[in-house]
């Protein structure tokens, strides 16, 4: 792990945005702040800010896209080092990573989504059974087409 850079880091003090981007949640601090702000992090089940101090043994609750995930703070560093040094700032809990495997397997098994479109662009197969069918059935002369009109055959009173 980095040495603390800062006094603060030394004294067991660090902001939540700029903690969240040294543990390699986020790529930029900036997108950290973003999502504090929205209210995407909690820090030990409450709402916070992005200048709130975090402390060894915080429990950190964010959501990353459609994934939760629940990490105790284990370690502090305001630089932004190699992933494997990022890893050890933190612990993430079993529940966390029992949810992230089960939803990863859910993934694994939906459908692909390309499968289920049914309308847009043919693709390449299906451009192909088009024209076969086309040169095959000739269009239909529309001015032989049937007609529901009475008037067609008798005229109008």
């Amino acid at each position: 792990m980095p040495a603390p850079q800062d006094p603060k880091e030394a004294s067991g003090r660090i902001r939540l945005d700029k903690w969240l981007w040294a543990a390699r949640f986020y790529k930029t601090r900036g997108l950290a702040g973003d999502e504090v702000a929205r209210g995407r992090v909690q820090v030990n089940g409450s709402a916070t800010k992005p200048a709130r101090e975090v402390r060894i043994g915080d429990r950190i609750e964010l959501q990353q896209g459609p994934l939760r995930r629940m990490v105790v703070v284990r370690a502090l560093s305001g630089v932004r080092g190699p992933a494997p040094v990022a890893a050890l700032l933190y612990e993430e809990t079993a529940e966390s990573v029992a949810e992230r495997q089960r939803q990863a397997e859910l993934r694994r098994l939906a459908p692909e989504p390309a499968l289920a479109q049914t309308q847009g662009r043919p693709t390449k197969r299906e451009r192909r059974t088009l024209d076969h069918w086309r040169q095959h059935d000739p269009a239909p002369d529309w001015d032989q087409r049937w007609s529901a009109r009475l008037d067609d055959h008798e005229p109008r009173r």
